[in-house]
């Protein structure tokens, strides 16, 4: 995988998003996210863990409470980047999912590295600032004005499919939602089994 080739790939379009959040969850596993950022190199990555969120059901989503100025945007059209911060310092994103009108989203936990973070090709059992919603957030630069921003346009960034094969999923419970009573032990979180890259934590 190179730059160049990373920039050729169409974004994934807006019917990819617009499906059931779990749907869309799952296959995330294995697309690339293309960022890039201002006057520097692209970079490419390949996502290993993402979370779903259920929208006004879900106790552990941020849509619980309904289209809260903080939550609308999970209300809105999918395809559309939704920036968070936790501890009032680390960002989050989401990828807004379902149909206008019905809340939705998926948070992307972890990436495997491709291309433009150093150390490419190097061991890939140590860790890596892209294993955490924070510090994944931080290597690409997506903070919140970042939120609102269409995945679908090709713009500085999207998601895109390169063709790789489907990497070998698993599930679990999401982390750090004790919280959410019996939604904290709902099977939610899906990974790519076989990624050193895997956060877990």
């Amino acid at each position: 995988m190179t730059e160049a080739i990373a920039s050729r790939l169409p974004p994934l379009p807006r019917a990819f998003f617009a499906r059931p959040t779990t749907t869309v969850a799952r296959e995330l596993l294995g697309k690339l996210l293309v960022r890039r950022p201002a006057g520097r190199p692209a970079l490419v990555a390949r996502v290993v863990e993402v979370e779903a969120y259920l929208g006004v059901r879900d106790a552990a989503s941020h849509a619980r409470r309904g289209p809260t100025p903080r939550a609308a945007i999970m209300f809105g059209p999918p395809g559309f980047l939704y920036v968070y911060l936790i501890y009032g310092m680390h960002h989050c994103m989401n990828f807004v999912t379902e149909t206008d009108g019905v809340a939705g989203a998926v948070l992307i936990r972890a990436a495997a590295p491709l291309v433009g973070f150093g150390g490419d090709g190097g061991d890939r059992r140590a860790r890596h600032p892209l294993t955490g919603p924070g510090k994944l957030c931080a290597a690409l630069a997506i903070t919140r004005a970042n939120n609102g921003h269409d995945l679908t346009a090709g713009r500085d960034f999207f998601v895109a499919d390169d063709g790789s094969p489907a990497p070998r999923r698993a599930r679990s419970a999401r982390i750090g939602v004790e919280y959410a009573g019996e939604w904290a032990a709902r099977k939610l979180r899906f990974f790519d089994a076989r990624s050193p890259y895997v956060c877990g934590a």
